[in-house]
């Protein structure tokens, strides 16, 4: 929706999306233009929101996500926010994909290369789901080290500190914060600055809700005081 269509619906949103949102949050320097769309996709995809997909799928190529990037971010959420949101944004960006001449040589491939795996961290990793997990759902156990941990997170085309930030995004954004602690430890070990992880909630609040930011914001506050010096 254009800006002077939603100005005649609500005045007042259309104001304060021009004026606030882009005018300010987007050119906030505590986190990259690139990574705030890598943030607002992730939101997107995750609460099935179609409506600002095309926009933002458009904003993120424009902000330096490659097509590889994005292709890669939409198969990464499958698995985090389900199969039926990440499926419903391929049709969506099939079309910006299409309008944009990008061709699937430049998308993620079926099978790369991956990326050397921790062995000492997967090894904690696994004890510590099997403990949790296994004598409930082994199946969940199993897909968890296959399909994750040693397929997924070791796909190149998306480096680890950007899977880190979709996933917490898609996290937060569902108001899944038994699951945020990890994997924004996990961030900020693969690169995440604490200054970027605050101001990741501030953009969150835009995209997913205050609520739900504001949920996020003991977990976060955890993971920092653990990992303050001292």
């Amino acid at each position: 929706m254009t800006s002077d269509a939603a100005a005649a619906v609500s005045p007042a949103l259309a104001h304060n999306t021009d004026a606030m949102l882009f005018g300010e949050v987007w050119k906030r320097p505590g986190l990259s233009a690139r990574d705030r769309s890598l943030v607002t996709v992730a939101v997107l995809i995750a609460r099935g929101q179609t409506a600002e997909m095309a926009a933002q799928f458009n904003l993120a190529l424009d902000n330096g996500v490659t097509p590889l990037e994005l292709s890669e971010t939409l198969n990464h959420l499958a698995f985090y926010s389900g199969w039926g949101n990440a499926s419903a944004a391929l049709p969506i960006a099939g079309e910006v994909f299409s309008a944009r001449d990008i061709v699937a040589a430049q998308l993620a491939p079926v099978a790369p290369s991956l990326l050397p795996l921790d062995q000492a961290r997967e090894a904690d990793r696994v004890e510590r789901v099997n403990a949790a997990v296994g004598s409930v759902a082994p199946g969940l156990v199993e897909f968890t080290t296959k399909a994750l941990f040693r397929d997924l997170w070791l796909r190149p085309g998306l480096a680890p500190r950007d899977r880190s930030l979709i996933t917490v995004s898609s996290l937060v954004a569902n108001g899944q914060t038994g699951q945020v602690g990890y994997h924004l430890g996990r961030a900020m070990d693969n690169g995440l600055s604490q200054t970027e992880a605050a101001e990741m909630i501030t953009q969150l609040a835009f995209y997913a809700g205050w609520p739900n930011a504001f949920s996020a914001v003991p977990v976060f506050k955890e993971v920092f005081s653990q990992r303050a010096p001292g």
